[in-house]
């Protein structure tokens, strides 16, 4: 069993650069016009000619304001094999990983932790902590390949491989805001391949994602009690689903995703504790699904509670052969033993389907199964 990966988490700054290079031009052409009619005054009293002490301070203020800035946006950058690792496939690098990060977390400008071609072994699991960092940006750019150990049992307790018998989570990130993770490739995760919990304004762009079939909680992106997340340009294959929405989740984005094979996009399953966080403002729009179990889903345990799911829209999706294109589900029971055969307390109200269209593996396209409780 391996993993795959080519990631990049980084923060844009060339916005913020030009912005204060424009202000502080600004400022200069300012004092610089002071200046001149300083030295206009002084000329027509002393009849000298010294206007150009205005021309060399404004050239002296615009250079001093461009070191300043380049000064101020300067990235110190850590080679991981500085510290060790050979990227050899058989090497541990997982002290020269921790290393790199505590060099670039300690640092007090922007770090880029820079991973080269080459296969790297991670033995164990590994968490990149980041609660007491100096460094307010730090961008990880892996152009090699991060392989998990063989042997299943090594990490299966581990709970995350990067940040149980039923397995680890390949990459999660916690507590943490302003993330993006673009092109990461994720192959045979033990369970859920990227694991969102507890964050703000989060993007996923361009993810490959990929499992069997027949691999099970493999989801592809497991989202948790997360607001502002945006998941875009995807394409997801797993043997569970390609995107699950947990409780607590808000303002979410979901656009131009191809999920299949896999059991598709699902808000749920919901109703785990009597008092969990609902679920708001989801959108998913532009997504293809290909020969999965299910298209746009809500599921929910029958169960008396107190969350909720309001303000779902599903908009301009295409199915191909999916066995459920629409679903809500509020008896979900997947091994069909041990149910709760109670009420869904779940609620669930402005529901939005608009632009769903393609193929039916089934009889039944669209399948609302609500609770009698909250009809």
């Amino acid at each position: 069993m391996f993993f795959v990966f080519k990631l990049e988490i980084q923060r844009q700054i060339l916005y913020k650069f030009v912005q204060f290079m424009f202000l502080g031009f600004a400022f200069c052409i300012i004092k610089f016009l002071i200046n001149l009619y300083q030295d206009v005054l002084v000329c027509y009293v002393k009849n000298c000619k010294t206007t150009y002490l205005s021309i060399a301070f404004v050239v002296r203020c615009y250079l001093h304001l461009i070191f300043v800035s380049l000064s101020a946006s300067a990235k110190v950058t850590y080679n991981v094999t500085s510290f060790g690792t050979k990227g050899d496939g058989k090497t541990d690098s997982t002290k020269a990983f921790l290393s790199a990060w505590s060099s670039a977390c300690n640092s007090t400008k922007s770090a880029v932790i820079y991973v080269p071609t080459g296969t790297y072994l991670l033995a164990t699991a590994i968490t990149f902590a980041g609660e007491r960092c100096q460094s307010s940006s730090i961008t990880m750019r892996i152009y090699g390949t991060l392989v998990a150990p063989f042997n299943y049992d090594t990490i299966a307790n581990s709970g995350d491989w990067i940040s149980c018998p039923s397995g680890a989570t390949t990459l999660g990130i916690y507590n943490s805001k302003n993330i993006v993770i673009s092109g990461l490739k994720s192959v045979n995760s033990q369970m859920f391949h990227i694991l969102i919990d507890a964050c703000i304004n989060a993007k996923i762009q361009g993810v490959s994602i990929s499992a069997s079939a027949s691999s099970p909680n493999t989801d592809g992106i497991h989202l948790i009690s997360s607001n502002g997340v945006t998941i875009s340009n995807s394409k997801i294959a797993t043997g569970d689903d390609c995107i699950s929405i947990g409780p607590g989740n808000s303002n979410l984005w979901i656009e131009t995703v191809a999920c299949g094979p896999g059991h598709g996009i699902s808000i749920g399953s919901l109703r785990w504790e009597l008092d969990e966080p609902g679920v708001q403002n989801i959108t998913v729009t532009m997504a293809t699904f290909r020969g999965t179990q299910n298209g746009v889903r809500i599921k929910t345990w029958a169960r008396a509670s107190h969350g909720f799911v309001t303000g779902a829209a599903f908009q301009h999706v295409t199915m191909a052969n999916v066995s459920n294109p629409i679903i809500i589900e509020q008896r979900y029971c997947p091994d069909k033993s041990s149910c709760p055969d109670q009420v869904s307390g779940v609620t669930i109200r402005d529901v939005v389907y608009e632009d769903i269209h393609g193929t039916s593996a089934t009889q039944v396209a669209v399948k609302l199964d609500c609770s009698p409780g909250n009809p």
